[in-house]
């Protein structure tokens, strides 16, 4: 097996290129390509071509919130580290994940709840547009369709993809079902990295138009 040279400045595009000829003739509506590229280049599965499932206008959408200097907020400390802070800044956003925080702790506690359940009530408070970025944790998913039904918290976009085995299946399929606009990873397949992915990749569309 012979090492293909690519200088580090290269690899990224390389990888692309990589990706395009394996998706071979499936063909990816240009509104979402980027999105699902960078989901694939993150994690090396092309299953994501498949099961990425997109509300309609859910990029355009996302692409104003940015615009509006929407808050995003994560459900674990790994999605947020993974989020590109300068990209963040040129378009006047900020990310935050509650999880830590000693008042989730207390409320999730005192209410038998999960902290990620916990931390979605206390992001109902923000007073900024809200992208909410679940990596992790179906009880997030499932929190925030309970607040979408009740209208106490409407995100301005959701992206759901938890992986693992319980509830995950079906709280995304409750995200789709709520109408809110979202994008979501349907199936078991996800993870923080993919939400962070997805976060830098509507970032940089929006870098991509100046």
């Amino acid at each position: 097996m012979n090492l293909e040279y690519v200088l580090p400045s290269d690899i990224e595009k390389r990888s692309f290129e990589i990706i395009e000829s394996e998706l071979g003739d499936r063909r990816l509506p240009e509104k979402i390509k980027p999105v699902v590229m960078r989901a694939i280049h993150t994690t090396a599965d092309l299953d994501y071509a498949d099961n990425l499932y997109f509300s309609e206008n859910a990029v355009d959408t996302a692409l104003s919130l940015i615009e509006r200097g929407a808050v995003i907020v994560t459900d674990t400390n790994m999605a947020r580290a993974g989020i590109n802070k300068s990209a963040l800044a040129r378009h006047g956003c900020e990310c935050v994940c509650f999880m830590a925080d000693e008042d989730i702790a207390r409320n999730a506690e005192k209410n038998g709840t999960t902290r990620a359940a916990a931390s979605v009530d206390k992001a109902a408070q923000l007073d900024r547009p809200v992208i909410y970025a679940v990596g992790n944790a179906p009880t997030a998913l499932i929190r925030i369709c309970e607040h979408i039904k009740n209208g106490t918290f409407i995100p301005g976009l959701v992206i759901g993809v938890p992986v693992g085995f319980v509830n995950v299946v079906q709280s995304k399929e409750m995200l789709i079902a709520s109408g809110v606009p979202c994008i979501a990873a349907r199936g078991r397949k996800g993870g923080s990295n993919v939400a962070a992915a997805i976060c830098n990749a509507l970032l940089y569309i929006l870098d991509s138009k100046k």
